[in-house]
């Protein structure tokens, strides 16, 4: 799988490589700021881009900005954000366009080996890798609006778990309960949503997230 990596710290770059091409992935291309990430994304027809989303030169949100302006470029092109804290504006951004294919998650996340390569995966699947203390403080957010508030603390945390990218298998062994009674409550929350229910997993995240982000 053909990875472009964009991280201004070199210690972290060079990690994050070593780890990936520890796991079969072809890193192309591997920038440290914005203009580099830009060529690199143009040039480099990669299957998944992973960037921070602070780079040089601006230090703000360049490497955001520029996967932005790629996955315009090219629909679809998979993005997997890295962020040192949450920042909902980006999170925001980032799913904004409904494309799938998209993942935020804090740096810490990376420490974890299996998780962050599941997540670069899922990703570049067309999937979705939603850090827990993004969608956390993303429903927290809208916790006073309906029809989210109608929703029981059960749907609230089959919720959470679709949102991080969870299957219904996954999710009835983490609540230890049955996939059928996920299932259930799947249904139940689409409908006090109003959005359509759908077999696909990924396409009901986004769905769900490009709710959460209306207004």
């Amino acid at each position: 799988m053909r990875v472009v990596l964009a991280e201004d710290l070199f210690l972290l770059r060079d990690g994050l490589v070593r780890l990936l091409e520890a796991f079969g992935f072809e890193i192309v291309a591997a920038v440290e700021s914005g203009p580099e990430l830009t060529r690199a994304l143009a040039e480099s027809d990669p299957e998944v881009a992973i960037v921070d989303v602070r780079l040089p030169p601006t230090h703000t949100d360049e490497g955001l900005q520029c996967a932005l302006a790629a996955r315009r470029a090219r629909p679809g092109l998979p993005v997997l954000v890295l962020s040192q804290h949450v920042e909902q504006l980006y999170a925001r951004e980032l799913l904004a366009d409904g494309n799938g294919g998209v993942g935020y998650l804090l740096k810490d996340r990376v420490f974890d080996a299996e998780q962050f390569v599941d997540a670069v995966r899922r990703v570049a699947g067309g999937g979705t890798a939603m850090d827990p203390q993004v969608i956390s403080q993303l429903l927290t957010r809208k916790s006073r609006d309906e029809p989210l508030g109608g929703l029981t603390p059960r749907e609230r945390e089959v919720m959470e778990l679709m949102a991080q990218g969870r299957s219904n298998t996954a999710i009835a062994q983490q609540l230890v309960v049955t996939e059928r009674a996920i299932a259930k409550h799947t249904s139940n929350i689409f409908a006090k949503l109003g959005l359509p229910v759908s077999d696909d997993d990924n396409r009901r995240v986004l769905a769900v997230l490009a709710y959460l982000e209306r207004g």
